[in-house]
């Protein structure tokens, strides 16, 4: 890792408030969206945002039912499910358009542990719809969405450089998927089952800290959620997304209405 810190692109904004539950993330702390140019949610409106207890932004997530968010195992771990809100059609977090929702569960994979490990991934849901267009997911078939070069979407609302303040607006920037080759190069932890690449190779635009869980975009669909990465927008360090297509059945199992109980007799 020669010596870099390691970013994970979630939990910037709630580290003030949860300095102590969040104090195995803090040395691997990073930052938001370096390189973005503002976004319209109007034209993005499947992006949403998750708040912590207090209303503040810490992470991404993408909404793909009406009552179903998909985001990063590691923006949900760290939270009561009660003390999460998704926010939809909001694209200044300081505005209070869209709508807000409480969370009523969370379904993480099972075989998470870590960000690098791999199973990254999380759905949770709503207590009511949100009324914005969904996002479909990549599926098993799906391989022609992340060949290299294939150029993908980010959005968020992180941090706009290292160290710096994450962004009031939504952002969106442009980015190149990465061949498995080059990212494995990049990192010792990648693996390509369950993650895949993306970023420019002299650095400059990125995925930061305050992403996490938000989507990475092909041909108008889910291709990753926002994981991890060394620093923010380096040369030769490209953001780790976990790869959609992995998890699709895992996802659409998440995404069935829970089956009805019988009360005892």
């Amino acid at each position: 890792m020669g010596g870099k810190s390691r970013r994970i692109l979630g939990v910037a904004a709630a580290l003030a408030v949860l300095a102590a539950m969040f104090a195995q993330f803090v040395a691997d702390a990073g930052e938001d969206i370096v390189g973005g140019s503002r976004a319209s949610i109007a034209k993005h409106p499947y992006v949403v945002f998750l708040a912590d207890p207090d209303g503040r932004q810490y992470c991404g997530g993408t909404l793909v039912a009406p009552d179903k968010v998909v985001t990063a195992a590691h923006c949900v771990t760290p939270f009561a499910v009660t003390d999460i809100k998704v926010v939809g059609g909001r694209e200044d977090k300081e505005a209070t358009a869209g709508e807000v929702r409480p969370v009523t569960e969370a379904w993480v994979h099972p075989e998470y542990r870590s960000v690098t490990e791999g199973y990254d991934v999380a759905v949770l849901t709503l207590a009511d719809p949100l009324p914005y267009r969904l996002l479909p997911i990549a599926g098993a078939d799906s391989d022609p969405l992340y060949a290299a070069g294939e150029m993908a979407t980010i959005l968020g609302w992180g941090r706009t450089s290292a160290g710096g303040e994450s962004s009031q607006f939504l952002l969106k920037a442009e980015v190149p998927l990465y061949a498995d080759d080059d990212c494995a190069a990049a990192y010792a932890d990648f693996a390509p089952e369950p993650m895949v690449c993306a970023g420019l190779p002299e650095g400059g635009v990125d995925t930061c800290q305050g992403d996490s869980g938000g989507p990475l975009v092909v041909d108008d669909t889910l291709v990753g959620i926002s994981s991890w990465g060394e620093g923010c927008a380096e040369p030769g360090n490209p953001g780790v997304y976990t790869r959609v297509s992995t998890y699709a059945a895992d996802i659409a199992a998440a995404l069935e209405p829970a089956p009805p109980t019988t009360p005892a007799p």
